[in-house]
């Protein structure tokens, strides 16, 4: 673009194709923004005119469904947001704007961000029914953040933009062999995306490689960011948590990653991050009050049900919304959760607070690491309604809950199926891991483009 040899308007156009002959197949994109192609010829006048806004200028992006558009609905994937788009704009998406980027459209994801039923189906939501995984049509693409994740396997867009909660953004990403980013808590503003726990969310890019996601955090965050593409693993020091409950398959391709990085100079060596059956235990009951004080919040700026309670009242009686699976055993156990004022909460999210945030500091400050590296997901699971996920995935636990960033890269396959390398540090050391996760990336190789097949064997695990 910076040679001319290429218009954003080219680049537009060529997404917008690919999402109309491809998207059919994955059902990840919702909607395409009416305006895109003029956003894309602005930038092109202002490529002419040699004041460009920055590397995003004329770069498609898509946006997952919970991230407010004042021009586009935001649906969170449910028939209750279905009507008029939100008043503004969220703070993300004027930042991407005011950098020039194109907005393309919205992904599906999980309804709610997954945070509905007992047992969900990663994303299925009734405004866009199911996306599948690229790979392996019958497979699920994991949540929330799924048609996010989805859109870039299937190249529907340069970059795009998910949430996570907790494994919200780098499940998908690992489940569909591309880059995921989440964030230090706080660095990107939140202001005007649909919540589950202001304790834990943030959005984040994703990107079909470190450089594209690295450049994406750097306008999300408002500011430069220390990150060098260019940087090696010689002298870094890497702790392996290997979760064999992901299975042998999972382990082999962890110990062939191990093998890489240790060849390009790294150390790694076998960690166990301490607390994490007590994290398990006090996660769930936290996010349930914390959902209902933020999500009555959300609701109450927008057209349609005004709290949760008139939220589930809703859902009961829409029968789309109960197409896939009928439950909603979360928002009635959120209408049911203690306060956010009631001690024995606050006593639990300082406990989690603390025991997240020791469970990483102490494990890198025990064995001298630059990073914790871990499985991001097991093989992609087949999508079935009935049953559910079948996604208990312990690795993006600590770093959700502590608020530290983590970003998974491709790090191979079990069959056709992709594989993450999910790396974890300490808080607000975004960049030194982004420096890290592209060095990791040259070196493991394990990009590859989906071929759409519509199904393969039987699930490796569960």
């Amino acid at each position: 673009m910076s040679r001319g040899s290429l218009t954003s308007s080219e680049l537009t156009a060529a997404y917008l194709e690919r999402i109309r002959t491809i998207d059919p197949k994955i059902k990840a994109v919702l909607r395409t923004d009416p305006a895109a192609m003029a956003q894309a010829a602005a930038s092109d006048a202002r490529h002419r005119r040699g004041t460009v806004l920055g590397p995003l200028d004329g770069i498609p992006v898509l946006l997952k469904d919970n991230v407010n558009t004042r021009d586009l609905p935001t649906t969170a994937g449910s028939l209750a947001l279905a009507g008029s788009p939100p008043g503004s704009d969220a703070v993300l998406v004027t930042r991407l704007r005011d950098a020039g980027a194109v907005i393309l459209g919205k992904t599906n994801l999980s309804e709610w961000a997954n945070f509905r039923a007992g047992k969900p189906t990663s994303g299925w939501s009734a405004v866009g029914g199911q996306t599948r995984n690229p790979f392996v049509l019958d497979r699920n693409p994991c949540g929330s953040s799924s048609g996010s994740a989805a859109a870039l396997a299937a190249s529907l867009a340069q970059v795009a933009i998910g949430t996570e909660t907790d494994g919200s953004i780098v499940c998908p990403a690992g489940m569909n062999g591309v880059v995921g980013h989440k964030p230090s808590l706080g660095l990107v503003s939140q202001s005007g995306v649909v919540p589950i726990s202001a304790e834990q969310d943030t959005a984040g890019p994703m990107a079909r490689n470190v450089i594209d996601t690295a450049l994406t955090f750097a306008v999300l965050q408002g500011e430069e960011s220390a990150f060098s593409p260019l940087g090696d693993l010689r002298g870094k020091r890497i702790g392996l948590w290997r979760l064999p409950s992901l299975g042998p398959d999972v382990d082999a391709v962890m110990t062939a990653a191990a093998r890489r990085l240790t060849a390009a100079g790294a150390a790694v060596v076998e960690v166990t991050p301490p607390y994490q059956d007590r994290l398990g235990e006090l996660e769930f009951p936290a996010l349930l009050s914390e959902f209902h004080r933020d999500i009555d919040a959300y609701l109450a700026t927008r057209h349609g049900p005004r709290d949760l309670a008139e939220l589930i009242e809703f859902n009961r009686r829409t029968p789309a919304e109960q197409t896939c699976f009928a439950g909603q055993e979360l928002f009635e156990q959120a209408l049911a959760a203690p306060p956010t004022t009631d001690p024995q909460y606050q006593a639990m999210r300082a406990e989690l607070a603390d025991l997240s945030r020791r469970s990483i500091d102490e494990t890198l400050a025990a064995h001298d690491l630059d990073a914790v590296a871990a499985p991001t997901n097991p093989p992609a699971w087949t999508t079935d309604c009935e049953r559910g996920d079948n996604d208990v995935i312990p690795s993006s636990t600590p770093a959700a809950v502590a608020g530290y960033p983590s970003v998974s890269v491709p790090a191979g396959s079990v069959g056709e199926l992709p594989v993450g390398l999910l790396l974890m540090a300490g808080d607000r050391q975004d960049a030194e891991l982004l420096s890290l996760a592209a060095a990791a990336e040259r070196e493991l190789k394990a990009w590859r483009a989906p071929r759409y097949l519509p199904t393969v064997g039987p699930d490796p695990i569960g």
